[in-house]
This record gives structure tokens, C-alpha cells and sequence, in this order.
């Protein structure tokens, strides 16, 4: 059997019963990290063998696991934190045992995603999770703008020293929608932050971010209309910053299902004002 084994996202009380068993029993855990895994196991006074299985080795790693699988060993995947797959090494070995006929099974527990959606207090019934954005931002922003239309709560995995750029980015390309940033979440320094994303961006700016981050945007249903005082002013910060007349009105249509030839209007109004 194959058990793919959620693990704690930092704080290692988070951790099931049934986890915990599984982790003793299996004849070998394959961790994505082993030191940082070999904490967790001692913790719990476990002492099952462990082996590396990471990004850089899954592929050539899956098929000696498998065999070892096929042999009649019980084997357990976990990751540095949270749910194996999700957004993390395992989808290779978990392919290959399905179609050896290894038996698969979840033990399911913590992930950052869930953790962020549970008290985000946006609409989850519906929720599209996006993983990392890009890094680069041309490819980050286009991936953004296939995003503006979807009504779905989104949510997204960010690196510390992306996350201003990334918020700026968003609410350049998706408006100013409410959001909650989840830093380093169940661990000693966790911290929430909510508001829009123009307040949020503005609450980190000039400071700066370390750990985890996870942004739980909301969809285009839920974005708050826009009134014609915040318009403008969207518009002259992006005049502001070097933006052109055509490309701001292009991007406040787009943002608030507004017409083109109107916003343009306004756009040449705010522009003549500077």
C-alpha cells in the first residue's frame, strides 16, 4: 500500500491519530525533505526508515519505489508540510503505483490552501486554487488576466519576496478586491491580513515579508463595485505611473465590466487634470 500522508504546516500538534499510526507501521517513509521530516518523527518517538523523494529525484526515484511497493512493503509519502501533491513532489510515484496495481490510499489532514479558505471569510462553496504564480511578471500578469473573469474564490501560493509585487499585480489586473494574506499560518508568528488588496498591498509595503504566504482572493462576483471617486482615482495612479490613456482604460473595462468609450472619457478627463 501507498499512503500519501498530510503532515503538519508548522505546528506539529496538527498531526491525526491515524496519521501517526500509518507513519509507525509502513515499512519506509518517503520524504520530500528527511531532516526536516526526521523532526516530526521524533517528536513522536518514530523510528521507521526514511528516504529522499523530492522535485529533483521523483522521476528516477518512483520506479525503485514502486518495485519495493510491488514487493508487498508498505510505503508512506509525505512532504516538507501539508498534503503531498499539492503543489508539491508525489504526483509521479502515486501514477506509477496506480498503474502497477499498488493499492493507493489518502490519509488526509492539514493544508495551507484549506487552512487560509477556512477563515478567510469569502465565499468557499467554489474556489479555484492556482498554486505559485509565475515569477516573472509578463507571465505572471497574463496568467492573472485569464483569471479576471472567473467567479471562483482564488487562491494562491507566494514566495516573501514576490508577494508586493504580486498583490500590486492583482489589483492593477483583477481591481481592488477583497483579500486575506495568510502569513506563516499555525505557527508562532502567524499573522492575517485582510482589507482589499490596495490596503493589504499598502500594509506591507516597506517592510520586509519572511515565511509563507497563501492569498485567498475573491472572485469576480464578489469584487465590490466600483463607484466613480475610486475610478478616478485607480486611474490617476496609473496615469501616474507611466501607464498610456488607452492601456488604463483598456484595464478599468476589463476590471469593472464597464464601457470602454465611457472609462476613456474619464481617463482623458483625470489625464488633463494632472
Amino acid at each position: 500500500m501507498l499512503y500519501v500522508v498530510a503532515t503538519p504546516i508548522g505546528n506539529l500538534e496538527d498531526i491525526t491519530l491515524r496519521a501517526l499510526r500509518v507513519l509507525r507501521e509502513v515499512d519506509l517513509i518517503a520524504a520530500e525533505d528527511t531532516r526536516h521530516t526526521r523532526k516530526l518523527l521524533t517528536r513522536y518517538e518514530i523510528d521507521t526508515p526514511l528516504t529522499s523523494y523530492h522535485d529533483g529525484n521523483e522521476r528516477t526515484k518512483a520506479a525503485s519505489l514502486v518495485k519495493r511497493l510491488e514487493a508487498g512493503e508498505d510505503i508512506a509519502l509525505v512532504s516538507d508540510a501539508g498534503t503531498p501533491t499539492i503543489s508539491d513532489p508525489g504526483y509521479h510515484l502515486i501514477r506509477a503505483a496506480a498503474e502497477g496495481g499498488v493499492p493507493v490510499t489518502p490519509v488526509p489532514g492539514v493544508s495551507a490552501a484549506t487552512a487560509a479558505l477556512s477563515v478567510c471569510g469569502l465565499a468557499t462553496d467554489r474556489f479555484a486554487f492556482q498554486g505559485f504564480l509565475p515569477a516573472k511578471q509578463g507571465k505572471r500578469r497574463e496568467t492573472l488576466r485569464q483569471l479576471q473573469d472567473d467567479d471562483r474564490t482564488l487562491v494562491f501560493y507566494e514566495a516573501p519576496h514576490r508577494i508586493g509585487e504580486a498583490l500590486t499585480d492583482m489589483h492593477e489586473i483583477l481591481g481592488d478586491r477583497a483579500v486575506l494574506v495568510g502569513r506563516e499560518l499555525t505557527k508562532a508568528y502567524e499573522e492575517l491580513l485582510r482589507g482589499s488588496l490596495s490596503q493589504v498591498a499598502a500594509a506591507l509595503d516597506g517592510t520586509t515579508p519572511r515565511g509563507e504566504f497563501v492569498i485567498v482572493v475573491a472572485g469576480r462576483d464578489e469584487a465590490s463595485p466600483v463607484n466613480e471617486t475610486m475610478l478616478r482615482a485607480e486611474i490617476a495612479k496609473l496615469l501616474q505611473a507611466g501607464r498610456k490613456a488607452n492601456e488604463v482604460a483598456k484595464l478599468m473595462t476589463q476590471t469593472y465590466s464597464l464601457v470602454k468609450r465611457d472609462v476613456y472619457k474619464v481617463v482623458l478627463e483625470v489625464a488633463k487634470r494632472r
